[in-house]
């Protein structure tokens, strides 16, 4: 049994952050619960927008970062919002750079069969910091074998053949 893990503030990674005009009087991006990996991401719209199912918005949030090289912040849906509502973040996860130093936003987008109104203060995506890395590319002649080799979408966990015998799915 592992012990159950206690966060260490003192580890916890320093992020610069300014409240933008638009942000104000809403809480900066937060931690909903002790373990949330998250932060929710809350709306700072200064008039209510309807999305249309299949329509899409920009939505601003009313701050912007300065992440630390060798972090990115990605933009990911609220779970609830797309399960009750069909709201979802467009490019999930979206990607903030390290260098980017403008406002965060939120591309909102309706799959779902009802107008969806987008209120200031609103919790309408989530914001995950995580490490990356940087590559050098190593240009080869072949490439080391193995089990999966070239087998992709859907390919895993079958025999190959796929559902129409011909090694697709």
């Amino acid at each position: 049994m592992i012990p159950d893990a206690k966060p260490d503030a003192s580890a916890a990674l320093a992020v610069a952050v300014t409240r933008l005009p638009n942000g104000a009087g809403l809480d900066l991006p937060s931690y909903a619960t002790e373990h949330s990996a998250g932060m929710d991401l809350s709306a700072a719209v200064s008039d209510p927008v309807v999305l249309e199912p299949g329509a899409r918005a920009l939505i601003p949030t009313g701050f912007a970062l300065a992440l630390p090289a060798g972090y990115e912040a990605q933009v990911r849906p609220r779970s609830g919002l797309a399960l009750r509502h069909g709201i979802t973040v467009l490019n999930s996860p979206g990607t903030i750079d390290a260098d980017y130093r403008g406002e965060v936003g939120v591309i909102l987008v309706n799959h779902g069969e009802r107008p969806f109104t987008v209120e200031r203060g609103m919790r309408i995506a989530q914001l995950v910091i995580a490490p990356y890395a940087r590559v050098a590319w190593s240009l080869a002649e072949t490439l080391e074998e193995s089990a999966r080799g070239a087998g992709g979408f859907g390919s895993t966990g079958t025999d190959g053949a796929g559902a129409d015998g011909k090694g697709r799915d």
